[in-house]
């Protein structure tokens, strides 16, 4: 459920958190194949070791087995070898990536396909056995198949520890194995190359000669299954969780251990079990388990018999507790219960960094799944409102990093404090006494690195509306943001703009008489009040501003609800909307109302204190002449609605048409006016697509009499070699 489940939070979860999970929990497909070894030599021991591979396909080009350093059979070869011995305890600091290995000298294995395949004589070599750091010893069996042919890896181990004259390359693109045989699957060692995609096996593979990978994994498990050496399985990354840990912070685990009745549960109404106060240095200079220095706390009566009995001492792992206190946070009080089905629920977003993908996001997952077989699961999800599967988080929101700007010194990259650089001049920075100029970037800030930014300063300087619209503006929040206080100028300006605007809209308002009730506020349709009748009188202005406001309301409430990534363009669409509204202000005091009072209402989630204040300046003189005290708090109001239905946003956008400059071959021959086609707002089915909508625009020009002239009297429309519609039809160019 844990990786299958994954697939119904694509567009809910970034993809690169979803993939950190999928690789965590490792399902591979694969086969185990049985290779035979034979320990000291034929007089010894025959023991079958089971190799899982996921390149069944490249059997052919096994050249060697290598085992992990604490395999059975490692360890049994050590007791007679002192060189594995000296081997083994330099290996085991070594990295895991290492190339080094120890050739085990008693101990060889034969190919499993020699049992089927008595005419290819290199399956019926023995192979080398090695000891190698590389393989770890819970993947499989602490064994793994080297095949230097088809993987990086297993090709420099060999060239290191073997030196071999030649690779075998036993698959390959179509069409690439020689004509005379198998002469073209020999590599020379030196300039062999891993072939680590699938294709075609070649003449070194019998009877699979010529199958694609894909049929001959198939084929070659079925007859190594058919012997008893080989069989189809799939194997598991992830682990069992060890949730005890030794230390005395952390939920203690709830059992109690009796001498005769063994582990009891401590009983339900004792719990939870609290950890034992502590004063002073009580930890300090204690070793081992703090817990088991607290002999009163330690020391109980077993629920069971009565008898003596002592708590455990381990306490666990606190991503335990951190994988439902969500659903505690809607039932604090409850005393009976963690919490009530009745109350609890999944969480609509989360957010938290990336660094929690593989861990906390995991465990809470795999929490919630488990109380979703108990009664603890939340009613709203048994009753079908939730869907399935069931997924505690139905939006992961993984913010990115902000990085500081950084100065260091050129010749030895020593990290400068920024009172080490002259700043006079902030686009040419010195550092002081040298007069040289540092290196300037962007890093993770840190203390070392001189380059962290108070936000408390940020906000008492500009605001903390300014700083949140600052931080949003400056990068998508799954993207690293470098700070640059400077460009918070920008937002500066355009809040000053909205200021000015609302005020403006304020007076104008008053000087037309315009009033609301405090309850049109409220008003579930999303507006306190309503469009003119009829929008084919609307003024041109007023056109442009029920269609920018329109558009805007649809942008931003579509990025809020499915896009939480794109918050930048949210603030960019705020900025183009109070911009458009203070070019051309609205004549009616309708749509200058409609139109401003929807800007504050989308601007309130990143700009709260200046929206609210700017949402009583404007509604407090309209509102039936009573005081602004009784305007309800913008927070109160419904979230604006789309004023448009989409045949109307057509309309709206058809008014005026759309100009258009037209070239011939790159010169502008004439400028003409065309009827606008839909605007953006209609869904793409109708609206159809670009080629369609520029073939549109060039018969819209045709239909001119300057199209006439110039496409067809003075040039010849049907030679025309290519036609180019660029930004959306503003500029056509015609090369003949």
């Amino acid at each position: 459920m844990l990786l299958k489940d994954l697939d119904s939070l694509a567009g809910g979860w970034p993809e690169r958190v979803l993939s950190m999970q999928r690789n965590w929990l490792g399902k591979s497909q694969g086969a185990k194949i049985k290779f035979p070894v034979a320990v000291n030599g034929n007089n010894g021991t025959d023991i079958d070791i089971d190799v899982f591979t996921t390149r069944p396909d490249t059997l052919y080009g096994v050249e060697y087995l290598a085992l992990s350093l604490d395999h059975p059979i490692v360890l049994e070869a050590a007791k007679k070898d002192p060189e594995l011995r000296k081997f083994l305890d330099t290996a085991a600091s070594l990295p895991p990536d290492s190339k080094a290995g120890y050739k085990l000298s008693t101990v060889t294995a034969s190919h499993p396909l020699h049992v089927i395949d008595k005419e290819s004589p290199h399956v019926a070599r023995q192979l080398p056995v090695f000891a190698a750091p590389y393989v770890l010893s819970d993947y499989g069996e602490g064994a793994v198949m080297g095949v230097p042919g088809h993987d990086a890896r297993d090709l420099a181990f060999f060239r290191d520890n073997v030196n071999p004259d030649s690779i075998p390359v036993v698959v390959g693109p179509q069409g690439e194995a020689g004509a005379d045989g198998g002469d073209a699957s020999i590599v020379p060692s030196a300039d062999a190359k891993a072939f680590t995609q699938e294709g075609y096996l070649n003449s070194l593979c019998w009877k699979y000669e010529g199958l694609h990978s894909r049929e001959a994994k198939k084929q070659i498990v079925t007859d190594l299954k058919q012997v008893g050496r080989g069989d189809f399985v799939e194997q598991w990354r992830l682990r069992d969780w060890l949730i005890s840990r030794q230390r005395y912070w952390g939920a203690p685990i709830p059992i109690i251990h009796c001498g005769d009745c063994g582990p009891v549960p401590v009983p339900d109404d004792q719990l939870p079990v609290k950890l034992p106060k502590i004063e002073g240095d009580w930890l300090k200079g204690k070793r081992g388990n703090p817990l088991e220095s607290s002999h009163e706390w330690v020391n109980t009566k077993c629920p069971s018999c009565g008898g003596p009995a002592k708590r455990d001492t381990d306490t666990m792992d606190t991503f335990v507790d951190s994988s439902w206190y969500f659903l505690r946070f809607l039932d604090p009080k409850n005393k009976e219960q963690p919490f009530s089905p009745s109350a609890a629920r999944p969480v609509d977003v989360y957010i938290g960094g990336v660094e929690h993908a593989i861990l906390h996001l995991l465990y809470a997952r795999f929490i919630y799944k488990f109380l979703s077989q108990s009664e603890l699961f939340p009613e709203i999800a048994r009753a079908g409102n939730v869907a399935t599967p069931f997924e505690p988080f139905k939006t992961l929101l993984s913010q990115g990093m902000v990085h500081g700007r950084t100065y260091s010194e050129p010749s030895t990259g020593r990290f400068l404090h920024p009172s080490e650089v002259d700043l006079s001049s902030p686009d040419k920075p010195l550092i002081k006494g040298t007069q040289i100029t540092p290196n300037v970037s962007f890093e993770k800030m840190s203390k070392s690195k001189h380059n962290g930014v108070d936000p408390t300063g940020c906000a008492l300087r500009y605001g903390a509306d300014t700083t949140r619209a600052h931080v949003l503006f400056s990068a998508p929040v799954s993207e690293v943001l470098e700070w640059d206080e400077t460009k918070i100028v920008g937002i500066e300006r355009w809040f000053g703009r909205l200021w000015k605007l609302v005020n403006d809209a304020q007076q104008s308002l008053a000087s037309f008489s315009f009033t609301l009730q405090p309850a049109d506020l409220k008003a579930t349709s999303g507006h306190a009040t309503g469009l003119p009748s009829s929008l084919q009188d609307l003024s041109d202005s007023d056109a442009d501003a029920v269609l920018a406001t329109h558009r805007t309301i649809s942008s931003v409430t579509s990025c809020i609800e499915k896009n939480p990534y794109g918050l930048n363009t949210v603030i960019s669409d705020l900025t183009k909307l109070t911009n458009s509204l203070s070019s051309s202000t609205p004549s009616s005091p309708q749509v200058l109302y409609l139109s401003i009072s929807s800007l504050l209402r989308l601007l309130s989630p990143i700009a709260p204190a200046l929206a609210s204040e700017c949402w009583e300046i404007l509604n407090g003189p309209v509102t039936a002449g009573k005081p602004s005290t009784n305007v309800p708090a913008i927070f109160d109001c419904p979230w604006p609605t789309p004023l448009l239905k989409p045949e109307e946003a057509d309309i709206l956008s058809a008014r005026g048409g759309q100009v258009v400059a037209v070239q011939i071959n790159g010169k502008l021959r004439f400028t003409i006016t065309i009827p606008r086609r839909l605007s953006p707002t209609t869904a793409p089915e109708a609206s159809g697509t670009v080629t369609e909508e520029q073939d549109w625009i060039i018969n819209r020009i045709l239909e001119t009499d300057e199209g006439q002239f110039w496409l067809r009297k003075k040039n010849d429309w049907d030679k025309r070699r290519r036609v180019i519609v660029v930004k959306g039809g503003k500029l056509v160019n015609v090369v003949f």
